[in-house]
């Protein structure tokens, strides 16, 4: 089902918002261990699809295990919140985004591929009621 018609349903049956998940895989590398360029994600993803942020962009590099070792990264915004891990090991970005204002996934998921330079993405999109 193609976005667009994912929205629409979703002003339709005004659900109570939107949660779409993002594997992005073969990311570069040195852009999934910066923070400072994680964090620049953040505010581009934010003034892309409109929401407003609150407060500052968390990254934290953590994980004993080399399988989860990475940043991860948290931002609230008005309408809910934008999370992502980096997987250090298989150079994987797992973006949520969580919001009760609309928005358009393909965007979130061309801008996310472009900006870590994955080469392919597996997205799901979920209503919330």
């Amino acid at each position: 089902m193609k976005s667009q018609s994912i929205v629409e349903q979703a002003v339709e049956q005004s659900v109570w918002g939107m949660a779409c998940s993002f594997d992005i895989y073969d990311c570069n590398p040195e852009i999934i261990r910066d923070a400072r360029k994680i964090k620049q994600f953040v505010i581009e993803l934010c003034d892309l699809i409109e929401m407003k942020r609150f407060g500052e962009t968390q990254v934290v590099h953590f994980g004993e295990d080399e399988k989860v070792a990475g940043y991860s990264m948290v931002q609230l915004i008005e309408t809910s919140l934008i999370s992502a891990h980096f997987a250090n090991l298989t150079n994987t970005t797992y973006l949520d985004v969580f919001s009760c204002k609309s928005y358009d996934p393909d965007k979130v998921k061309e801008f996310a591929v472009r900006f870590f330079g994955g080469s392919r993405c597996i997205s799901n999109i979920n209503l919330r009621y």
